[in-house]
C-alpha cells in the first residue's frame, strides 16, 4: 500500500481514452489513498444506433464533458485546483480523439493553476487499481481484461512492468460486444451475454477454446466468435430464427469458453511469476461472475490471494488515474506542456509489438 508521511498527497485524475469520461480526486496520506470524489460521465446511448463506439462522436462527446466532470468533482470535495498537488491525465493508449481531449484539457488545467501535469498510461492505471483498493504488495500477477486490452503482467513497480501474453486478436471485451451484436442482444454485449448465459447450458454447442494447443499465455478469440457465427447460422438455418432457448445456450457455450481459456492461460503465468503476492484482475470483463468464479477456483488451488477491485474501479474511470499519477508523482516522474497523446503505449517496452487494434482501442 502506497503511504505518505507528512501531508497528504492530493492529485486530481482525468480519463477520455473510449466512452467514458472521468473526472476524479484521490488523497494518499498516512492511511494509504482515499477516493474523495469520482465522476463517470458514459456515452452508451450517443454509440446504440451504430453498434459500438464511433470514435469522433466519442472525442466530440469528450471535449464537451470534460470541463464539466472536473468542476463536478471538486465541488463534490470542496476543493479548488489551489488544493490539488498535480493533474494526472490518460495520454494513451486510447482511441486518440479522446485521449487528447483528456490531454488538452489537462495541460489547460496545469498551465492555468500551475499544478504539475502527469501523463500516465491507461493500462498503467488498470494494472495499479489493486493497490488502490486493496493496497497489495509488488510484485504481483495482473490480469488485464477489458473491452479494448487482454494482457497478463508481472507488476513490478509503478514503472516497471513484464508482459507475459495477451491477445493477438480481439480483446475478450470485444468479442463480448460482438457475440452481442450477432445475436441480436443489446450493447454493451458483456453484461447482455452473461444475464443470457444464466439461464442457457454451456455444453449444447461445441465452441473451441484457441491455442490451449500452444504454449505460452497469448489468447485469441477471433476464432472463437467465427465458431459461433457458424453455430447461430446452423440453427437460424435450421429453425427459419434464432429461438431464446439456443440464444442462451450459444451464449453459455460461449461465456464457458472464455472462462476456460483465461484460466487456463492465469495458469500458466501464476507459473511464470513464482515470486507473485497475489493474482489481481482487472478491466471492464473482470465483472463477469462466471469468469471470476473460474479465477478464484485456480487461485485457491494455487494457494494465491485473489483481489479483483470493486466493479466500479474495473471499468475505466479517473480514480485509477489519479492513483497512478500519485505513484509517479511520489517517484519524481512529471511531464511539461509537451506531453503528447499517444495510441499506442505498451507498458513493457522490451516486449514484442502485440498484433491488431481493437474496435474499443489500440492494443499496446
Amino acid at each position: 500500500m502506497m503511504t505518505r508521511n507528512g501531508p497528504p498527497l492530493t492529485i486530481l485524475g482525468l480519463e477520455s481514452s473510449c466512452d467514458d469520461t472521468a473526472a476524479a480526486i484521490v488523497q494518499v496520506g498516512t492511511e494509504g489513498p482515499n477516493i474523495l470524489a469520482q465522476v463517470v460521465e458514459g456515452q452508451t446511448q450517443l454509440h446504440n444506433d451504430f453498434g459500438g463506439v464511433v470514435p469522433e462522436i466519442a472525442a466530440r462527446a469528450h471535449t464537451e464533458k470534460l470541463d464539466g466532470c472536473v468542476a463536478k468533482v471538486l465541488e463534490q470535495t470542496s476543493k479548488s485546483l489551489d488544493d490539488i498537488d498535480a493533474i494526472a491525465v490518460t495520454s494513451g493508449p486510447g482511441l486518440i480523439g479522446g485521449v487528447l481531449a483528456g490531454v488538452m484539457c489537462a495541460k489547460g488545467l496545469s498551465a492555468g493553476s500551475g499544478k504539475p501535469l502527469i501523463g500516465v498510461n491507461h493500462l498503467a492505471g488498470h494494472a495499479l487499481t489493486p493497490r488502490l483498493s486493496d493496497g497489495i504488495a509488488y510484485p504481483y500477477l495482473m490480469l488485464l481484461v477489458s473491452g479494448g486490452h487482454c494482457q497478463f503482467l508481472e507488476v513490478k513497480s509503478p514503472t516497471s512492468y513484464r508482459r507475459l501474453g495477451g491477445t493477438i486478436d480481439d480483446a475478450p471485451g470485444e468479442a463480448f460486444d460482438k457475440t452481442a451484436r450477432l445475436l441480436g442482444l443489446a450493447q454493451p454485449g458483456g453484461p447482455s451475454v452473461e444475464n443470457e448465459a444464466k439461464n442457457g447450458n454451456p455444453k449444447t454447442y461445441k465452441l473451441p477454446r484457441p491455442l490451449l494447443d500452444r504454449n505460452g499465455c497469448d489468447m485469441s478469440f477471433s476464432g472463437l466468435k467465427t465458431a459461433l457465427l457458424r453455430a447461430r447460422d446452423a440453427i437460424v438455418e435450421e429453425h427459419g430464427g434464432l429461438p431464446q432457448a439456443h440464444r442462451r445456450d450459444l451464449c453459455a457455450a460461449f461465456q464457458n469458453a472464455v472462462t476456460d481459456v483465461l484460466v487456463e492461460k492465469t495458469r500458466r503465468a501464476i507459473a511464470l511469476c513464482p515470486d507473485a503476492t497475489a493474482v489481481a484482475v482487472a478491466g471492464g470483463v473482470a465483472a463477469n461472475m462466471t469468469i471470476r468464479q473460474g479465477l478464484v477456483a485456480l487461485c485457491n488451488a494455487q494457494d494465491l490471494p485473489f483481489v479483483a477491485p470493486p466493479l466500479n474501479l474495473c471499468t475505466d474511470n479517473a480514480a485509477m488515474i489519479a492513483y497512478a499519477g500519485a505513484e509517479l508523482f511520489a517517484l519524481g516522474h512529471y511531464d511539461d506542456l509537451t506531453l503528447s497523446a499517444r495510441p499506442r503505449w505498451p507498458l513493457d517496452q522490451t516486449a514484442a509489438p502485440m498484433l491488431g487494434s481493437g474496435k474499443k482501442g489500440a492494443k499496446a
